[in-house]
């Protein structure tokens, strides 16, 4: 697993035969992981993001995803937060319920072999799931969304065709898809496990200067090294001086800091104003742009 590495200069990548009307050099970071190019880049680089609730661990989530996929890359957003928010945050419409992959219930019978709220008995545990990113994300500017959803009865452990689906559909959105896919996990890692931890490019913990943040970031870090993930980095966010950073570095020695985002009006007034913010995802801080660059950079 690699480390962070410095900002690369872009390249420009000839995606068409002429720089008239819509035919334009595109743009697009490069990383280790490019395989092709079909009018979009191909990457495959799996990140979690994890935090303490408050932090704004789901407005980093979707403005990483949306700058990511700016870069005409491809992008799987996944909210595996129980409390599921970031359709909000990539500005997609909520006034249709999006139904979590852990409540389809037909889908789930079909696949399983079983009846979804039993547990116990014979049922498949290597269900068929490539399909259901395609067949039940929602897209928007080159994002594609998938709520993930949770387990509503027995334990964290519980052997369940629901679980068996969202276990296999994380393995397979982690080890087999050649997009970027960028996961809004719970406070903790608990969507992962040893079996994909090893194929997670970086666990970015999010934290704010405030000491429960810092002190989550610890249980976060070992929970990944837990499971195996190596490259484990913090990123600030909600900075507001250099007195801030200050704490950070002092209080964090052990971690890779990855960058310190600044508080933002745009996200408070988007907050009270239920939109997403910088609907121009161009316009996103510096800071912000070194992060998603520093991601793309990631090699083995």
């Amino acid at each position: 697993m690699g480390n962070f590495v410095s900002i690369a200069p872009l390249r420009a990548v000839q995606t068409r035969g002429t720089r008239t009307g819509t035919d334009y050099l595109k743009v697009a970071f490069f990383c280790n992981h490019f395989t092709t190019i079909t009018g979009s880049l191909i990457v495959s680089l799996k990140i979690a993001v994890g935090g303490k609730g408050g932090v704004g661990k789901t407005t980093i989530t979707s403005l990483l995803a949306r700058a990511i996929a700016a870069s005409d890359t491809k992008v799987i957003a996944i909210d595996a937060d129980p409390v599921a928010n970031l359709a909000a945050g990539l500005g997609i419409d909520e006034s249709k319920p999006i139904t979590p992959v852990s409540e389809l219930s037909d889908l789930i019978a079909e696949r399983t072999g079983a009846t979804p709220g039993t547990m116990g008995g014979f049922f498949t545990l290597n269900p068929k799931v490539d399909d259901i990113p395609d067949r039940f994300s929602i897209e928007k500017d080159g994002v594609k969304l998938l709520v993930m959803g949770t387990v509503k009865h027995g334990g964290s452990g519980c052997i369940c065709p629901e679980a068996t689906i969202l276990k296999a559909l994380m393995n397979h959105l982690v080890l087999a898809r050649n997009e970027v896919v960028v996961m809004d996990m719970e406070a903790g890692v608990e969507h992962l496990g040893r079996a994909t931890s090893g194929s997670v490019d970086a666990l970015i913990v999010v934290v704010n200067p405030g000491k429960r943040s810092r002190v989550a970031a610890d249980t976060i870090k070992k929970l990944g090294q837990d499971i195996g993930i190596k490259n484990i980095v913090v990123l600030a966010n909600r900075v507001r001086s250099d007195e801030d950073i200050a704490l950070i570095k002092e209080s964090m020695p052990d971690y890779e800091i990855l960058g310190f985002i600044p508080e933002m009006d745009e996200i408070v007034t988007s907050d009270r104003d239920g939109t997403r913010p910088f609907d121009d995802i161009t316009t996103i801080p510096d800071e912000l742009k070194a992060v998603t660059q520093k991601l793309l950079d990631l090699s083995d």
